[in-house]
């Protein structure tokens, strides 16, 4: 067998060009499950490639569950492989304008926190995951040399060290900015919550994707907000068109929404199509208020850009933090406001003062020594891996019909099953198991998606998750059985 290579393409690493060319010829049938792989060194020779290019191209589909290795026998596609489940179809929600009730997403977030449960409901990456040990250390080092400075006040926009450092990140996401323009904040749910309450009044509407975070209804809630939802790919995020109907009836007074792997369907907006909302919005003189927490955790290329690189008038709120990449406990984040950055240093001062400094400066030793970068990289391998794995295990235990996200970015999987489906059920019936999930009526105001429910995929595979999944599996079949 002969394998060709495509032509080139500079935003993927030549082993991932490999893995896609296997991937296709696995799809296409050419490879059928069972049939041996041909030799990295063939594979070596055949494509001019490295041995190592080989390896990890093949290990890149071991992780995805389509190829298996054989001892003294090599690679072999797996019997599962062709088993490639559909996406999810865009969403269609409802056209009316919602109140924002928290109340059921409250009571099943404090059940998914409950100790020695499967935690596949909550978004909530391993610990095992995070560089806890250096920035201890980081940490320490700080108390100990500036003491006075730590146990003192801070005034927004919070440490200097810290916002140059988060500048020169967010380079990376094509965003040119000072250190004056940044704000420091206790993490990205502060700072949406500062950005809408810097741009809103009690009453007003935003435009938000559909699903969406029900972190960002909890947000919602206190300013007496309500949601239009808008229909969202699974691939590249909410529709325009129906945004700027919404905008030329003037029913919103912001858009609020995750820009690059949206939790929970995954989606990333194309650059043009980032640009294209800021335009949209420009036009109508309407804020936007992004969160790109997830924008660090790609899986091929390179970081996608933020909506705010393409911000030319100020409009777009940029939010982010180390809560998913670093960890969640310090509670590190930060807004760059644009023209709204008066109002939102105010905001800061009345709602809790300041960010503790300790944390600031550890994170920012940790970004300037390079342990960043490298802590990274392989964060983003690990979370590839787990979602290629879960993918790979709800198809093997879920019911036929189950249509699954295809994330290139972030922790998290989207799940639609039919339309008969309820997963607040599922959720009920897999408690007594000691496993929690995200249905998914708590992801859309008008509760929507009872048939849909999200995974978390940022928890190192085990069997204990692959116990849950199965069980999780047999129950959803279960109930689609009890109702045909």
């Amino acid at each position: 067998m002969n394998v060709k290579l495509p032509e080139k393409t500079d935003s993927k690493n030549l082993y991932e060009q490999v893995a896609e060319r296997i991937e296709a010829l696995i799809l296409e049938g050419t490879l059928q499950p069972g049939d041996r792989l041909p030799s990295v060194r063939k594979l070596h020779h055949q494509l001019s490639v490295s041995i190592s290019t080989v390896l990890e191209a093949y290990r890149l589909l071991e992780d995805r569950g389509e190829i298996g290795a054989r001892p003294q026998s090599g690679y072999y596609v797996k019997a599962n492989a062709t088993a490639i489940p559909n996406e999810p179809a865009p969403s269609n929600p409802p056209k009316q304008v919602y109140p924002v009730d928290t109340s059921l997403a409250f009571r099943i977030r404090k059940l998914m926190h409950e100790p020695d449960i499967v935690q596949l409901g909550a978004a909530v990456p391993s610990p095992e995951l995070f560089p806890i040990a250096a920035l201890n250390r980081l940490m320490g080092q700080v108390m100990r040399s500036q003491p006075e400075t730590v146990h003192g006040y801070d005034a927004p926009p919070g440490s200097e060290v810290l916002r140059r450092e988060v500048a020169k990140r967010l380079m990376d996401a094509g965003c040119s900015l000072a250190p004056e323009e940044i704000v420091i904040t206790n993490g990205t749910t502060e700072s949406m919550y500062l950005s809408l309450k810097a741009v809103t009044k009690p009453g007003d509407t935003i435009a938000i994707e559909s699903p969406s975070y029900y972190g960002l209804m909890d947000v919602f809630e206190p300013l007496y907000l309500n949601a239009l939802e808008l229909p969202t790919h699974p691939r590249d995020g909410i529709c325009l068109d129906r945004l700027e109907t919404a905008l030329a009836r003037k029913q919103i007074a912001a858009c609020a929404l995750v820009s690059n792997f949206s939790n929970p369907l995954g989606s990333c907006m194309s650059d043009a199509k980032k640009k294209q909302l800021v335009e949209l919005l420009n036009r109508y003189d309407i804020p936007l208020i992004e969160d790109d927490v997830y924008g660090d955790l790609y899986f091929k290329g390179t970081r996608p850009k933020a909506i705010k690189a393409f911000d030319t008038e100020g409009r777009v709120l940029y939010c982010s933090s180390v809560s998913k990449t670093l960890s969640p406990g310090l509670r590190v984040g930060w807004s760059v406001p644009g023209r709204y950055q008066t109002r939102v240093e105010q905001l800061k001062i009345v709602t809790n003062v300041m960010t503790a400094i300790a944390p600031q400066l550890a994170v920012a030793a940790f970004f300037a020594n390079g342990g960043c970068d490298r802590h990274l990289r392989r964060l983003r391998h690990a979370y590839q891996s787990q979602i290629a794995r879960l993918r790979q295990a709800v198809c093997e235990h879920f019911p036929a019909q189950t249509r699954i996200t295809r994330p290139e970015g972030g922790h998290v999987l989207w799940l639609e099953l039919p339309p008969e489906f309820d997963s607040m059920l599922l959720y009920q019936e897999a408690l007594p198991h000691r496993i929690s999930i995200a249905p998914g009526a708590i992801f859309s105001p008008s509760g929507s998606y009872s048939n849909c429910l999200r995974l978390n995929g940022g928890l190192p595979w085990s069997d204990e998750i692959e116990r849950a999944l199965h069980i999780l599996g047999e129950l959803a079949k279960q109930q689609l059985a009890r109702r045909q």
